[in-house]
């Protein structure tokens, strides 16, 4: 996700929508505790906002019947990176009684426009918050396998506080949804069992909590790290990174789908002529699966490409008579 750039646009249309709340009467809007929880007696469903489309559905499988879920970013066939906040954000934000966003200067549209709403009591979970992660972290907070139970307690936390009446339901929800990210965890523990230590490369650092997780080796840093903040990447740093495609020093690459620069095309397309099998992640949830089927999907993908990677290294370094 780009920062630099990105941060500095987006404040800009923050400020411009920060000025439409308040010409609107938006910003005089308070919804907070009590009227939650008077909504929830009045048995109106909780009006949900989140910012990305995977924190949105876990509100949804822990709120159920009870929520009405609004997810800003949800396309997966649109880059993240050239989002505009717009009005229409706003008055979905109006409504909000609870609010999810990531933090870390992921979204920091988000942030401006809550606090353009100075009387609001609205309740905000910020995943980067419950994590310990700030603004320069790298902000794909969501493929780090800890996350998700922190945000998902949160919310059951705001909804139960909100909704005594059927506490008893989501404590049910959140006890089934933490059981079934164990079999994440378990694909995570069985790769890393497999693989750790093994030198992957990527164009940007989407996938990098869940990489580090399985204990991957992770090259050409710099390079992403250029990528991500939407700055050019030294002459030196991408020579590195073609000669560990062309020289298959890397088992796998990993790209971000949503991401359409051209040299991440570039770098692509060689790893497909290297011979350097590559796998596709996305940074919004793709439509019809849930969060867990979504980590579970792209972890099998890894598993596949870690393991046509290693042959390919190994068949590779036979016909060189080296050792891979």
């Amino acid at each position: 996700m780009k920062r630099i750039g990105s941060m500095l646009t987006g404040a800009q249309r923050a400020l411009k929508l920060s000025k439409y709340l308040l010409a609107s009467g938006l910003a005089a809007v308070a919804v907070g505790h009590g009227a939650f929880a008077a909504e929830a007696r009045a048995g109106a469903k909780i009006p949900v906002v989140a910012a990305e489309n995977f924190y949105g559905d876990v509100v949804r499988q822990l709120g159920g019947e009870r929520v009405d879920v609004t997810s800003i970013l949800s396309n997966p066939d649109q880059d993240p990176h050239l989002f505009e906040a717009s009005p229409a954000t706003a008055r979905a934000l109006q409504h909000a009684s609870l609010v999810v966003y990531n933090g870390a200067d992921y979204d920091p549209w988000m942030a401006k426009l809550l606090a353009a709403s100075k009387g609001a009591q609205r309740t905000v979970i910020v995943a980067a918050d419950l994590t310990g992660r700030k603004g320069g972290d790298n902000p794909h907070l969501w493929y780090d396998p800890a996350t998700m139970p922190k945000v998902a307690r949160a919310i059951h936390d705001a909804l139960g506080a909100a909704d005594p009446a059927h506490k008893s339901a989501y404590d049910a929800n959140l006890a089934k949804f933490l059981d079934s990210l164990k079999p994440i965890d378990a694909k995570v523990a069985e790769l890393h069992g497999r693989y750790a230590g093994l030198p992957v490369t990527a164009t940007e650092p989407v996938f990098g909590y869940m990489s580090d997780a399985i204990g991957l080796g992770m090259r050409n840093q710099r390079f992403q790290l250029a990528t991500m903040n939407d700055t050019e990447a030294s002459a030196a740093d991408i020579a590195a990174f073609e000669r560990d495609l062309r020289d298959q020093r890397v088992r796998v690459l990993i790209y971000n789908s949503q991401a359409t620069e051209a040299l991440t095309q570039r770098m692509l397309k060689l790893a497909q002529q290297s011979k350097v099998p590559t796998l596709s992640v996305t940074e919004t949830l793709p439509a019809g699966k849930t969060y867990q089927t979504w980590m579970l999907t792209q972890l099998d993908a890894l598993g596949k490409a870690l393991a046509a990677g290693d042959t390919n290294a190994a068949q590779g370094a036979s016909a060189k008579g080296t050792t891979p």
